[in-house]
């Protein structure tokens, strides 16, 4: 992996003149254990980082992360006998940035079509976040290709509607104001701005303010906000990360969103892991029990003390250990 020496030389070069020059999206291959590669699906180029054999996962993240919040997890799964693939999303990292398509039904697409590209007939899904969401409408759009879900921070799509729209005039308990940042992302232009000022300072505030206590005292956590607001920085990643929070807010007056909503009813029919933290600020606990009235198979749900918005990331050994019992365990294993 990349020296702090390394990443430094490597900010010392993108200085010019007094100006910043953007980082190469390029700069997001960090190196470590696992292999890069480029694959196609669906239109696009995605940038994946894999690690070791055995039936697919596939590791998907969320709002201004990228593939590296998955480390923990892509050596435990390979060391657990899985091929762990974390990729970059539609528009962020060394992934392509097309100017549109990033609506739910043409990112559950994205990953379709990678489970294809990779050579899987199904994977295991594990989703943070805006990832969770994909992977839940993958078990609902394209069940043909999904062996599992595990949602972290993520509740069902329709759950975390429903509670919207029953919380919008509580004061505490409140789901429409945890998401604030949704509606903040309405407006062009301005929240590109607010995200990328002062070298993306507002990821590494993110990161501090939805995670619970610990983590931004641990002694990594300085690498992983310096990261983050670097790929954050990549040209066109602001704005792609931004495109899905306007699809979600404006889907909810369009045609498009109301046929999701009745395509999303359809049950899951494989296992479901949900993992939670008991601190998280934005995907609160009425909106992840919600999710079991559209299960047709078994869910699990699971809550980590003193844990925020990051499980992954935050308790990764914990994470770990959740994620590789329920992907061993008895009808789950076998669907891979």
């Amino acid at each position: 992996m990349a020296t702090r020496a390394s990443t430094d030389r490597r900010a010392a070069d993108r200085r010019v003149s007094g100006r910043v020059r953007p980082p190469d999206p390029s700069t997001v291959r960090i190196d470590g254990p696992w292999a890069h590669r480029d694959v196609f699906a669906n239109g696009i180029r995605m940038h994946v980082a894999e690690a070791g054999d055995g039936p697919l996962v596939l590791l998907l993240h969320g709002f201004c992360e990228f593939w590296w919040s998955w480390r923990h997890q892509l050596t435990a799964l390979a060391d657990a006998g899985f091929r762990a693939a974390a990729v970059d999303l539609r528009g962020y990292g060394d992934s392509d940035k097309p100017p549109r398509g990033y609506d739910a039904w043409t990112l559950a697409g994205d990953i379709a079509g990678l489970v294809s590209a990779l050579g899987a007939p199904r994977a295991h899904l594990v989703g943070h976040a805006w990832g969770g969401l994909i992977a839940w409408s993958l078990g609902a759009l394209h069940p043909r290709v999904v062996a599992s879900v595990s949602a972290i921070a993520a509740p069902h799509p329709l759950a975390l509607r429903r509670a919207i729209r029953r919380t919008a005039l509580r004061t505490h308990g409140n789901q429409a104001r945890a998401l604030g940042h949704v509606f903040a992302a309405q407006p062009p232009l301005l929240p590109e701005r607010r995200l990328t000022r002062d070298s993306a300072a507002a990821v590494e505030a993110q990161l501090r303010g939805w995670s619970g206590p610990d983590w931004p005292r641990h002694p990594e956590f300085g690498q992983v906000a310096e990261r983050h607001r670097t790929a954050m920085l990549v040209p066109g990643a602001a704005h792609s990360a931004l495109e899905y929070h306007r699809w979600a807010f404006r889907s909810q007056v369009r045609t498009e969103g109301r046929r999701f909503t009745e395509a999303m009813r359809r049950r899951i029919e494989v296992p479901v892991l949900q993992v939670r933290g008991e601190l998280d600020p934005l995907m609160l606990a009425g909106a992840t029990a919600a999710a079991a009235g559209w299960m047709r198979a078994p869910i699990r749900t699971e809550t980590l003390p003193g844990v925020g918005h990051y499980p992954h990331q935050e308790a990764p050994a914990a994470t770990n250990r959740l994620l590789t019992t329920f992907l061993t365990g008895p009808g789950v294993a076998t669907g891979g």
